[in-house]
């Protein structure tokens, strides 16, 4: 195993193997995953800041096995900042997880190194003090059935965009780096059951208007032909692919914030190929338009009652 070290900023840090093709289709390596979260990281860390982090890692590549880690600071340099919580229900036999928040250039390397090629996180923060504060992201995540794509999640997302806002808020949207397109809008609750309890209500609304079109169950058997409007997200033990973040996919696709009038595009007959994003095509539209998922420059209100 060929082991090296560099510096990042004002840190050290050991990497391996930088020669090893991570997504063979496009021959994509680890010192270009490392390259990617490093050039990516003035708006990446944002969105990821005290916010506990899920990886997922690929060390044989994206052909190959992977897991979710979760309990991932003892892996940590001791400058990598972490954090001990509650472990959710998911994660039986332990009681808490010490894990990584990620807040500076080095850290995305160091992960990046790991081939922790994705990064999820929830819609809640951590204070000063280690402990969870109230979810300050609403998501809504649409995840186009068999028969469906980008561009049935388009027109739902068009009808949630209205929705959300005939409430106050204020929605940004991003692909998923897969198949489908995610709404998130920035708000205040009342508990952390409530987004939840909102999303659950407003993803059956969308369901009944359009049974064809939407489904809000998550059976298999009802989503050939529809877009699962997925509110279960909301749940503050799960965690969403940060914007930003790469997917383990073959062609090294990227969760890539796009604007409102990119989706009405799609909807008026535009290819929906064009909402796939590939690292170059990202770093790109941050250096033209910047950060096009700037949640805290947008409007943040109470969540209504659900």
């Amino acid at each position: 195993m060929s082991r090296q070290r560099v510096q990042i900023q004002n840190r050290q840090l050991e990497v391996s193997n930088l020669d090893k093709v991570l997504f063979p289709e496009v021959s994509f390596t680890k010192a270009q995953v490392i390259e990617y979260y490093v050039q990516i990281a003035p708006v990446l860390l944002p969105h990821v800041a005290n916010r506990p982090v899920t990886f997922t890692r690929w060390p044989s590549g994206v052909d190959g096995k992977a897991f979710f880690e979760k309990n991932s600071a003892r892996h940590a340099p001791p400058w990598v900042q972490r954090v001990t919580i509650p472990s959710p229900g998911s994660s039986k036999g332990r009681e808490t997880l010490d894990m990584v928040l990620l807040s500076a250039v080095p850290d995305l390397a160091w992960s990046a190194n790991l081939a922790a090629l994705e990064i999820h996180v929830p819609q809640w923060r951590v204070d000063d003090g280690g402990q969870a504060e109230l979810p300050d992201l609403l998501v809504l995540d649409l995840d186009p059935g068999p028969g469906t794509g980008v561009l049935e999640c388009a027109h739902v997302a068009a009808r949630l965009r209205e929705r959300l806002a005939a409430d106050g808020l204020d929605p940004v949207v991003k692909t998923s780096g897969s198949k489908g397109l995610q709404v998130y809008a920035p708000i205040r609750c009342a508990d952390r059951d409530h987004p939840s309890r909102y999303a659950r209500a407003l993803a059956q609304e969308l369901s009944r208007q359009t049974p064809d079109d939407v489904v809000w169950r998550m059976e298999k058997a009802l989503r050939p032909g529809k877009v699962l409007v997925d509110w279960s997200q909301n749940n503050t033990a799960k965690t969403t692919v940060a914007p930003y973040s790469l997917r383990a996919r073959p062609g090294a696709t990227v969760s890539t914030p796009i604007g409102w009038d990119e989706v009405d595009d799609v909807r008026a007959g535009t290819d929906p190929a064009t909402l796939r994003f590939d690292t170059a095509a990202v770093l790109a539209r941050v250096a033209e338009h910047g950060d096009l998922f700037d949640v805290d420059a947008r409007r943040r209100v109470d969540l209504p009652a659900g």
